[in-house]
């Protein structure tokens, strides 16, 4: 029977640590603060904002949400974006994607105080991950597969690992942090040919695809790590992830679930990313 790697467990690791850092900052006076910007009110954006602020709040970070109409214009977006970057008070910014298709992304990328993004957007940040600086903030959810991997002492260094996926939110940057611990890195993607033999070589799989239950049994070696990135919604309603969980685990060694597994980490590491640009902002060691 495989180990099932809980994101639960990995929060609850690192919510000591966090509590201990915001209550550091406290002591010199400074609340660690994330703003939080989003277009419209779609609900998984919904659901995932009620997340993301109880888990920050309850390690002390305070969450201020500017809402702006689907139907803003670009004008108006930059301009509320930028009055939120400026804000001394902020530390960290959320912006929800993927915005409406009237709006272009890209002026706020450049805008963006590279410290203050905390969930990897600016190019410069994602140059320093390319680059292997760690002076850079990578995406969230990279960071999150990580911290399961190392939470549950899954060895990198020379393994070869599959990454299903080649978006620069997840696959292309996570590809980026594996290579920084020595493993031996596969990207692979919808149009890779025989993608189940390429998956069945590595020793630990990563699936974030976007496409629900695409990992079935003959993609995976017995024996291997399988980390599901995915969050879909089948047929029926149901949250469910890239991998199809029933199938596989009985041939994995450890697997995450969805829901529950590397999704429930992503705004610890967002909380993470909020201390660690407080401390940077006001020149703290």
């Amino acid at each position: 029977m495989s180990i099932m790697m809980k994101g639960s467990e990995v929060v609850a690791a690192m919510k000591e640590e966090l509590l201990h850092e915001a209550e550091e900052l406290a002591r010199q006076g400074i609340i660690p603060q994330v703003g939080i910007v989003r277009i419209g009110a779609r609900p998984d954006d919904l659901a995932y904002e009620r997340g993301a602020r109880k888990r920050m709040e309850a390690v002390g970070i305070r969450c201020m949400v500017t809402e702006l109409p689907e139907d803003i214009s670009q004008a108006a977006f930059q301009q509320a974006f930028a009055a939120v970057n400026d804000d001394p008070a902020t530390h960290g910014i959320l912006l929800f994607r993927p915005l409406p298709k009237h709006l272009d992304e890209e002026p706020v990328r450049t805008m963006i105080n590279p410290v203050k993004d905390i969930d990897g957007m600016s190019p410069i940040n994602m140059a320093k991950v390319f680059s292997g600086d760690e002076s850079g903030f990578a995406p969230c959810t990279p960071e999150a597969v990580m911290d399961v991997l190392a939470h549950y002492n899954i060895e990198l260094k020379g393994k070869r690992v599959t990454v299903v996926g080649r978006s620069m939110v997840v696959g292309k940057p996570l590809a980026m942090l594996l290579l920084k611990q020595h493993a031996t890195v596969t990207i692979c993607h919808t149009r890779t040919v025989d993608l189940p033999g390429t998956c069945r070589n590595a020793e630990v799989l990563i699936a974030a695809a976007g496409k629900a239950r695409m990992i079935t049994a003959d993609f995976v070696a017995p024996g291997a790590v399988v980390v599901d990135v995915g969050i879909n919604v089948d047929e029926g309603g149901n949250l469910c992830g890239d991998v199809d969980y029933e199938a596989v685990a009985p041939i994995a060694a450890s697997i995450t679930p969805v829901p529950g597994g590397v999704g429930t980490v992503t705004s610890s590491v967002l909380a993470k990313h909020v201390i660690r640009a407080a401390r940077e902002l006001n020149a703290l060691a």
